[in-house]
């Protein structure tokens, strides 16, 4: 059986001042069976959707866990939290007979689990409620028992795991071994108790004096002693007790109870050769021993693990490992959070879930209109660096590393800082826009906000070349075939993702036409090329382009840094206007306010 959905009303982020409508949750997510990587930015119910399944379920290791007035959404006086749960087994749905649901009939019919906690408030008292289930809105109370075989397994975010993996009472490692099949059921019958029976009367000997050690001498001759620092340590405390309480008096040594769960408090799990593992290695540790549990094969309930900031304490290599090895896990189910762009790269696309503006969007293929073939396609390019588009307020898709390099810096011209908005500025290195315009496009609603801004050049030549000498093109041809480019390029616009074509050939062209940057840009290409003649700047500037020859990328950070010193000055001479339609850079500048919310 697996989570297959999560319904939220009014909890937390996930709500509206409008009375509850059971046809119309909050955020109505639905999950894989594998592995769930919620990400995106800071305070988008990431955490939120953790803690309504852990509210509901309870956790194996006993978390203290209770309603508080965080969890309704503002003033709301009811939240309620709805789980389905899919894909049972025989083995598995005996639990939960009563409440269970059926979709199909005859041998098709497939049974599923749907649990609700609806809770109330009146002003700040918080009223009673308990978790029932069944197919109709209000259900029937679960029995504990049931409810035993539906808690998950949860890690916080900020965990001690060396504190969980120690010798203690009630340790985490102890209560993960004592449900595996090795010690279940066996707490008499196990070698470990039979092993510590004997170490228990060795030790209670040792006091008395009665402990025999045998040796071998040189001679090959067996000896045997018996050591008495332990009675001398006896006879001391006897000697104050019989002064306390009479002769007839004495005490006595005893070691622990050798029952299993005692045993097994007492151990520690460490990794070899490790004497003094960082956090990072207990991490890791910790998560084994977590997967241990999950395995079990003594178990038909829920096998569902919950971990938050999985990237706690891991270094990136570290980080990749643990997720390679979780994508790997068939017979669990993983609902993860995280910040890290670089999980994100190395995650399948499918799996990832990002949160945004009060909803949450799964990217699996029935949700999006990503392709196949966009899937193929991103699984091998969507690096660390692609993948902090996951995470930002908004982002520009860009096609090389000039715009990349310029756009951070008209930006602050205009007086936008990209980074203060939380703007991801993506260069894909291609123009295959599609690919990653379309994670942000949904098959139905509810359509994702996070404004998308697509930068791309028109690419129609005002120049062609005519034998060894290049000549301008008739300039209503290119005018009237640049429109219809343009045209083109912005009918692809589609929900939040809007395209912004330049006016003009390409980036550099379109800086030299510019009434603001072409000082800065004629400037910048004589410095770099310093072996070029530069008397007919234009036509030289279309030789390079058609030819490739022009290295956009060092006068991009020449231009940049001119930009950048220039805002440092009392008074500046590069001035690019926000709303100057006539410019040639403003569908740059266009781009930058769409994706920066303005």
């Amino acid at each position: 059986m697996y989570l297959s959905n999560i319904k939220l009303w009014n909890f937390r982020k996930f709500g509206s001042e409008k009375e509850i409508d059971l046809e119309n949750p909050n955020l109505n997510l639905n999950l894989t069976k594998g592995l769930n990587v919620i990400i995106g930015e800071n305070d988008t119910g990431k955490t939120a959707i953790i803690d309504a399944v852990k509210l509901v379920l309870k956790t194996h290791s006993y978390d203290y866990i209770r309603v508080e007035d965080k969890d309704f959404y503002n003033t709301a006086s009811r939240f309620r939290i709805e789980l389905t749960f899919e894909n049972l087994t025989p083995d598995e749905a005996k639990n939960f007979t009563e409440w269970l649901g059926w979709t199909g009939t005859g041998a098709n019919a497939k049974p599923f689990l749907r649990i609700n906690y609806d809770v109330k408030r009146q002003g700040k008292k918080i009223l009673p409620a308990d978790i029932k289930a069944g197919v109709d809105d209000d259900g029937y109370l679960l029995t504990a028992e049931a409810k035993e075989y539906l808690k998950a397994t949860y890690l916080k975010p900020l965990r001690d795991a060396e504190n969980e993996l120690i010798a203690k009472r009630n340790s985490r490692l102890s209560q993960i071994l004592l449900g595996d099949e090795a010690f279940k059921g066996k707490e008499d019958a196990n070698e470990l108790v039979q092993i510590f029976s004997g170490l228990k009367t060795n030790l209670e000997n040792y006091f008395k004096g009665e402990f025999e050690i045998k040796t071998t001498s040189e001679a090959g001759e067996e000896q045997a002693r018996k050591p008495q620092d332990g009675k001398q340590i006896k006879d001391k405390i006897d000697s104050y007790v019989k002064g306390f309480y009479g002769n007839s008096y004495e005490t006595e040594f005893n070691a622990s109870s050798t029952d299993i769960k005692s045993i097994l408090e007492k151990l520690t799990l460490f990794l070899k050769d490790e004497p003094n593992p960082g956090l990072g290695t207990l991490n890791r540790l910790f998560m084994a021993a977590e997967l241990l549990h999950l395995n079990k094969s003594n178990w038909s309930g829920l096998r569902l693990g919950l971990v938050e900031e999985l990237e706690a304490h891991l270094h990136p290599q570290a980080q990749m490992q643990v997720i390679e090895a979780f994508q790997k896990q068939e017979t669990i189910q993983l609902i993860l959070t995280t910040h890290s762009p670089n999980l994100a790269s190395k995650l399948k696309l499918e799996s990832l879930i990002i949160c945004n503006n009060g909803n949450a969007f799964p990217m699996g293929e029935a949700f999006t209109k990503l392709d196949k073939g966009n899937y193929k396609f991103l699984e091998k390019f969507l690096d660390t660096t692609k993948a902090n588009m996951f995470f930002a307020k908004g982002v520009i898709l860009v096609e090389g590393w000039a715009e990349e390099i310029l756009i951070p810096s008209i930006a602050k011209a205009i007086g936008i800082n990209l980074t203060e908005k939380g703007i991801s500025v993506v260069n894909i290195g291609h123009t295959g826009f599609d690919h990653y315009a379309k994670i942000y496009l949904r098959n139905v609603e509810p359509f994702m906000t996070i404004p998308v801004a697509v930068i791309t050049d028109a690419d129609i030549r005002e120049y062609e070349k005519n034998g060894d000498n290049y000549v301008k093109r008739d300039a209503n041809t290119v005018q009237q075939e640049t429109k219809q480019k343009i045209a083109g390029i912005n009918g692809l616009a589609e929900q939040n993702v809007k395209y912004f074509p330049a006016s003009s050939w390409t980036l550099e062209y379109s800086l030299f036409k510019s009434t603001s940057l072409t000082t800065v840009f004629q400037n910048a290409a004589k410095n770099i090329h310093t072996h070029t003649d530069w008397n007919d700047f234009e036509k030289i500037l279309a030789a390079k382009l058609m030819n490739k020859g022009l290295k956009k990328t060092e006068i991009a950070y020449y231009i940049a840094n001119a930009i950048d010193e220039d805002l440092s000055k009392p008074e500046r001479t590069i001035k690019i206007a926000a709303n100057d339609v006539n410019d040639t850079v403003s569908y740059i500048v266009n781009a930058i306010k769409y994706a920066s919310g303005n």
